[in-house]
């Protein structure tokens, strides 16, 4: 019978696994995601009108979104920290499924 890696199967508690003896591998991920916006904040970033103290929305958006995937072992419990050699995000607008 298989078991969650990061709970040991007696107690059902959390534990950290070792990674210690695991080899190097590349790895791919990729994540979507989508975030509804109203009309007016559309429009806003659509017409590139949307500024903040920290500058142009989406790129402030952007930014957050790579420094997310850098933080990743912080963000997610039990994760190990991984080398990252590039993190591509991008943002785009999409009329098509605004509301």
């Amino acid at each position: 019978m298989s078991h969650l890696t990061h709970t040991d199967p007696e107690t059902g508690e959390a534990r950290m696994v070792s990674v210690t003896q695991k080899n190097d591998s590349k790895r791919q991920a990729r994540a979507f995601g989508r975030i509804v916006l109203s009309a007016d904040a559309f429009a806003l970033l659509e017409k590139n009108e949307m500024h903040t103290a920290k500058g142009n929305g989406l790129v402030v958006a952007q930014i957050a979104g790579i420094q997310a995937a850098k933080n990743t072992a912080q963000l997610i419990p039990l994760c190990h920290p991984l080398l990252l050699g590039v993190i591509d995000v991008r943002l785009v607008l999409n009329m098509q499924v605004a509301l």
